[in-house]
């Protein structure tokens, strides 16, 4: 499994959220939603410590991730983040 998180994608996280240097963000997976991978679950993100990560991006000094308790979700799919264009916001693509 992969973990690509674009340079656009990665600005808006920060820009957003106010977050500094060498922060980790996590990707994780949440009961409820629209859009998911699996039906009924889909991603949301929080800042967190890296445990057990599955999967790492770092970019601009930021780590993104997904911790292996997760690995369930993505049935063999990697994950690419980038930033919709059209609503200015990230956007999951997930990729065999």
């Amino acid at each position: 499994m992969n973990l690509v998180v674009t340079e656009d994608a990665a600005k808006w996280y920060e820009d957003e959220l106010d977050i500094d240097e060498d922060t980790s963000i996590r990707f994780y997976v949440r009961y409820g939603g629209v859009g998911g991978l699996q039906p009924g679950f889909s991603l949301a993100i929080r800042e967190d410590e890296m445990r057990e990560p599955l999967a790492t991006a770092k970019v601009n000094h930021v780590n993104y991730f997904i911790e292996k308790d997760d690995e369930w979700y993505f049935d063999q799919h990697s994950l690419k983040v980038q930033l919709d264009e059209k609503w200015d916001e990230p956007s999951f693509h997930y990729e065999k």
